[in-house]
């Protein structure tokens, strides 16, 4: 199986230079898109909702005190199975560009996030763990929802 490093690894080789916050919402939305499309995980790696969103702590441990990263030194794109590169290829398509502060935005939007972090106030520290159980019911929910709006048609300027 994958490691969270593997993906990390796989997005900057594709995606080049950007920020941490970027990067950990890609490789959730990863987790989250393989879980709905393969039915199973793509990564054993603990995903936690921290204040600013989804983190993967192994990641974070890798790249505390920066802002942004361009190369990941650990991980190994060669365990990537094709159907695996797949779905990093299509939510790099769908998510890949967007900024960190978007990408932000939307899990704070969404019911896993949401619920991990239920009774935190909202810039508290948690640990808490998103499950992969939660993502995998929310995410089926939106892909089966047809009037779910796509990521490339939201309306950010409305957002604002």
């Amino acid at each position: 199986m994958a490691s969270a490093h593997d993906v990390a690894k796989y997005i900057l080789e594709h995606q080049g230079s950007i920020s941490t916050w970027k990067l950990q919402k890609l490789v959730y939305y990863t987790q989250a898109w393989h879980l709905v499309w393969a039915e199973k995980p793509l990564f054993q790696d603990r995903i936690e909702a921290w204040a600013n969103g989804p983190v993967v702590p192994a990641l974070y441990n890798r790249h505390r005190g920066q802002f942004s990263v361009s190369k990941w030194r650990k991980g190994d794109t060669d365990k990537l199975t094709e159907r695996e590169e797949k779905t990093i290829d299509a939510v790099l398509s769908s998510y890949g560009g967007l900024s960190g502060h978007q990408l932000v935005f939307l899990t704070h939007n969404e019911g896993p996030w949401i619920d991990a972090r239920e009774g935190v106030a909202s810039t508290e520290r948690s640990r808490n763990q998103i499950s992969t159980e939660s993502m995998a019911a929310f995410y089926l929910a939106v892909a089966a929802d047809d009037d779910a709006t796509p990521i490339g048609e939201i309306d950010w300027e409305s957002l604002s």
